[in-house]
């Protein structure tokens, strides 16, 4: 069969793309229906303790100048008694960070806290071999991890320590904030994505028996269910996905707290978040070729194995949109199809998987912010758009992972409190620019030609989304190249996002 345009060999590898997305799209409905199922289950520690566990605070660090400060500070201000407390500022930095980092450790020491400044001189195993080190010099059973653009309110140990009264829990995660929420569309954009992800999917997994993970931060482990799934490993770029499935199929159950919340830093600059993303998407696909055959021979239920099948592969759904941008206009050249067909097949591949996406992010607005949640519908197609132009840079992640590319742990640029830095070390901390906007850029240029096409053939409902994908791939391609001033205040205010009563 030829694959000249028009050729219904186009269309049958367009629909098996569309089928591959329901699939995805469908996973979103169940996440949606266990969060609606679960959502009001809040966790209650099943005892307290009648003294205070010692906790081991770590904070992995790599050239962080411009937040380590406050994050160093915030730590020293927990309400906790002191004498429980331990602090490893594990720093593998190469820059002033570290000068910042003993000034600010001499001063807490002299104020009589256990805070030790740790220096490997390598950064050997990345974040994980960081952690490691900082395993072997401490003693506690509890381990906060805490990245360097969070800032912790002071009564979140008080809050939590006592659901590790409970043997068989392994970790408490508590929900990202965002200190920047507002700052500019990209970071309203941002906020959206890890809403849906840490409120939805996180509360649907853990309350319904499902694997969840730890998300690098904002955490407590408990020490024994690390040293029992054997460790931190440095073999991906998700060392947190990846011992957190290790450590669930041990057996360690872990719990999600929705209500409480660190904030934390978004990216500012759309290549910070471009690099954020590919880290986190090429990671998670090494840890789906490592973990998901052994989590397919364990002993546990086929509904587990599947979520985790789902979960593992989710961002294979990256690659699948990019075949689906490729073959838009292929299909669209090809023979028209009868209203029954569209009936039948279009219809349900639309709403599994467009409708699915905008619900599962306006049902998680829908309870963070149920007064102006309604605002955040605005935002809707921009948040498509941006996923869309995203699909490129993540895709080539998720090829990286496949082919076996190991790559070097690439930190995301944060700006910190911008009255309180120095130009120059954020603008030494602005990421690299890549090939990856010209790409973009040329995929704007198609789908500018394939809605003129669908103009042209009084394709009418095509069109509006051929310009959120044309309008994803521009802005995405756009601040890349371009480095935009996208403040729209220098203030940084943690956005007030908690659940709702």
């Amino acid at each position: 069969m030829s694959l000249t345009f028009g050729s219904p060999l186009w269309n049958l590898c367009y629909l098996a793309v569309l089928i591959g997305l329901t699939g995805y799209g469908l996973h979103r409905c169940c996440i949606i229906g266990l969060f609606l199922k679960h959502r009001k289950n809040i966790p209650r520690p099943v005892s307290h303790f009648s003294e205070l566990p010692s906790v081991t605070i770590q904070l992995p660090l790599y050239n962080e100048a411009c937040v380590a400060g406050r994050l160093i500070r915030a730590v020293s201000e927990l309400d906790y008694p002191s004498e429980k407390l331990v602090i490893q500022v594990l720093d593998d930095s190469t820059d002033e960070t570290t000068e910042v980092v003993a000034e600010a450790v001499a001063e807490l020491q002299q104020q009589g806290l256990r805070i030790s400044h740790i220096r490997r001189g390598s950064r050997e195993g990345f974040k994980a071999g960081a952690l490691a080190h900082g395993m072997i010099l401490g003693t506690s059973d509890l381990i906060f991890i805490l990245d360097a653009d969070f800032v912790p309110p002071p009564d979140i140990l008080r809050k939590t320590v006592d659901f590790f009264t409970d043997p068989g829990i392994g970790l408490v995660q508590m929900r990202w904030g965002h200190l920047n929420r507002k700052q500019s569309l990209l970071t309203r954009l941002q906020a959206m994505f890890l809403d849906g992800h840490l409120l939805l999917e996180q509360t649907a997994r853990c309350h319904s028996g499902r694997f969840f993970n730890f998300n690098g931060t904002a955490g407590i482990w408990r020490r024994t269910a690390i040293e029992n799934a054997g460790g931190w490993h440095a073999d991906t770029l998700t060392e947190d996905l990846d011992l957190s499935y290790r450590a669930q199929l041990k057996g360690w159950r872990f719990l999600f707290l929705p209500d409480l919340v660190i904030p934390a830093e978004l990216p500012e600059e759309m290549n910070g978040f471009k690099t954020q993303q590919k880290r986190w998407t090429k990671g998670s696909i090494q840890t789906c070729l490592k973990i998901l055959p052994k989590v397919w021979s364990a002993p546990v239920s086929l509904i587990i194995k599947l979520e985790a099948t789902a979960h593992l592969t989710s961002n294979f759904g990256y690659l699948l949109l990019v075949l689906m941008c490729v073959l838009t206009l292929p299909h669209a050249l090809g023979p028209k199809q009868s209203a029954l067909y569209s009936l039948l097949v279009d219809l349900p591949i639309f709403l599994a998987t467009t409708v699915s996406i905008a619900a599962f992010y306006i049902v998680a607005q829908r309870h963070l912010n149920p007064s102006g949640w309604k605002r955040d519908l605005l935002l809707l197609p921009m948040l498509l758009a941006l996923a869309t132009g995203m699909s490129i840079n993540n895709s080539l992640g998720v090829l990286e992972a496949l082919f076996r590319q190991t790559g070097e742990f690439t930190r995301t640029p944060k700006s910190g409190n911008a009255s309180t830095v120095s130009s120059k070390p954020k603008a030494r901390y602005n990421p690299v620019r890549s090939l990856i906007p010209a790409i973009e850029l040329l995929f704007a240029l198609y789908f500018a030609y394939c809605t003129w096409n669908a103009w042209t053939h009084s394709q009418w409902m095509s069109i509006p989304f051929l310009l959120m994908f044309l309008a994803g791939f521009l802005y995405v391609a756009w601040n890349s190249l371009c480095f935009p001033s996208i403040s729209w205040s220098a203030r940084m205010v943690p956005d007030q996002d908690s659940l709702p009563a």
